[in-house]
């Protein structure tokens, strides 16, 4: 993909119209552009060259966006980092990227002259709107501002091929380790391909971006202004009332989001004071949403189709998306026409429709690899596919069911169990906001299921309502032994409630 050609086209055809709306300030296609050359020809200016990693490490701002743009431009490796990352995260990321420019903002649990110290290799740090002095001989970070005040938009054309490596996007690591999931410059064309086929995106739409920039599902705002002439509104974080606020005062037409945000949404006592009838389409993905939050949310903007979708970072999404026109909101949809999705059992052969299995694609849109992990590679990667670790099913008409991760699959006295579906059937209930199952050990059965909830605003239940509400919806062997009710549940950065760390309370109880 040539992002440089696809974005002088955008810019040359919608010149002065906002592509991205950031604290009320709109920056034009043209200034998209020209702010976005100037930093690649900093860039270049001070070291960068086709192959070089420069690391991003920025909340959600238009900085950020300059930065992949520019380093697209050069042919470089873009290295979006979380903005949430401590030091160790970050100094961790760096080294073993490699990289070698590092456009920041700083915190104070990120300090410079620690991250300089742990990367020897880093051998250029740009601040964003600040100054730091960091305490290492030799070494002295650049301003942003600066460089882009001196900086031209005379940049030549880098020669860059499909192959070539993109983007190193590093893993929410809450299993461990953080893995770089290595993309190339054709993996680039995934989402934009699988966004003409899914939906009806125009240069007349307006987007709503609350997802991190680091997250492929932030990146894919970026994707959607540059290849549709879209307008994005980007916001530096989530918070659902400014989320509101934002789709009526700007007349918002889409978005997509994770199911906690979604779920957060809907808690707002607030909701129904809020003008949501510009939405066109709403597409919620990370995890399966349940019909019965959806159809919660549709009384609110009645003109909106409300589409799941699924997919993940290794495979360039969205992969799968429900239909526009459909109605089957249970499942996360159809394939895109430019991946093969297959359900394989445990010895790698297909299954029977309506069985469940472990989802595998395969096709242009899979990833190269993970980044100097040959090992984690190819535990995914085998046989020409790459193994998803979720599982599903596909119905008679083709459309995809989610289960729940393998990894998540409970036992319980020889009975197989999946999370997902036990914790849709809690939030059935009218007084649950979110659930999250995990299995708990057990000497006599192996495992039982164990369920945490949190409550809707001034909604009152007991544990032992809810079990008894589980019963009428669920096997015996479903229902949880137990549950407990939070005020909270601990999210990690891709917005999706941190099993692990339930799972670990649990085992030092």
């Amino acid at each position: 993909m040539d992002i440089r050609k696809v974005l002088d086209n955008t810019a040359k055809k919608f010149s002065e119209k906002p592509a991205i709306i950031f604290k009320g300030e709109a920056i034009s296609f043209a200034q998209l552009r020209e702010t976005s050359l100037r930093l690649a020809n900093a860039l270049q200016a001070n070291g960068a060259q086709k192959g070089d990693r420069v690391a991003i490490y920025l909340p959600n701002c238009p900085e950020y966006v300059y930065s992949y743009l520019a380093c697209f431009h050069l042919g470089c490796v873009g290295v979006p980092l979380d903005f949430m990352l401590k030091t160790d995260e970050l100094t961790s990321c760096l080294e073993h990227s490699e990289a070698k420019i590092l456009i920041a903002k700083t915190k104070n649990e990120a300090s410079l002259a620690d991250i300089k110290k742990a990367v020897p290799g880093l051998e250029t740090v740009i601040l964003c709107g600040e100054t730091e002095t960091v305490g290492v001989q030799n070494f002295e970070p650049l301003q942003y501002d600066d460089l882009i005040s001196k900086a031209t938009t005379d940049l030549p054309e880098a020669k860059i091929k499909d192959s070539d490596p993109a983007l190193i996007m590093y893993t929410s690591g809450t299993t461990g380790k953080p893995k770089g999931i290595l993309l190339n410059y054709k993996h680039l064309d995934g989402s934009p391909e699988a966004m003409k086929h899914f939906v009806d995106l125009t240069d007349k739409d307006v987007k709503l971006a609350a997802i991190p920039l680091s997250h492929i599902g932030g990146f894919i705002y970026i994707q959607n202004c540059i290849h549709f002439g879209i307008t994005v509104v980007l916001m530096e974080r989530f918070n659902p009332y400014e989320f509101l606020e934002n789709i009526a005062k700007y007349r918002v037409t889409c978005f997509h989001i994770v199911p906690a945000m979604y779920m957060a949404i809907l808690t707002l006592k607030q909701i129904d004071k809020f003008d949501l009838s510009s939405l066109r389409w709403v597409v919620v993905f990370g995890a399966p949403s349940s019909p019965e939050s959806m159809n919660r949310f549709r009384q609110y903007c009645p003109n909106a189709q409300l589409l799941n979708g699924w997919g993940m970072t290794e495979t360039c999404p969205p992969n799968t998306v429900t239909p526009m026109g459909s109605a089957n909101i249970a499942s996360v949809g159809k394939p895109s026409p430019h991946c093969e999705m297959k359900i394989f059992d445990e010895r790698d052969q297909d299954v029977p429709t309506g069985e469940i299995g472990e989802i595998a694609i395969r096709g242009w849109i899979v990833m190269d690899g993970y980044y100097k992990d040959p090992e984690a590679t190819a535990a995914l990667k085998r046989n020409g596919w790459l193994y998803t670790g979720d599982l599903g099913r596909f119905d008679k008409e083709g459309f995809l069911y989610i289960v729940g991760r393998k990894k998540e699959m409970i036992k319980v006295a020889g009975q197989i169990v999946y999370a997902p579906e036990v914790e849709a059937a809690l939030q059935k209930h009218e007084a649950v906001a979110e659930a999250a199952v995990i299995g708990v050990p057990d000497s006599l059965r192996g495992e039982t299921v164990k369920a945490f909830v949190v409550l809707r605003e001034s909604a009152k239940t007991t544990p032992e309502d809810l079990r008894y509400f589980a019963r009428e919806h669920l096997a015996h062997f479903k229902v949880p032994q137990s549950i407990e009710i939070r005020s909270t549940l601990l999210k990690n950065r891709t917005g999706k409630i941190d099993k692990e760390l339930l799972k670990n309370e649990v085992l030092i109880k």
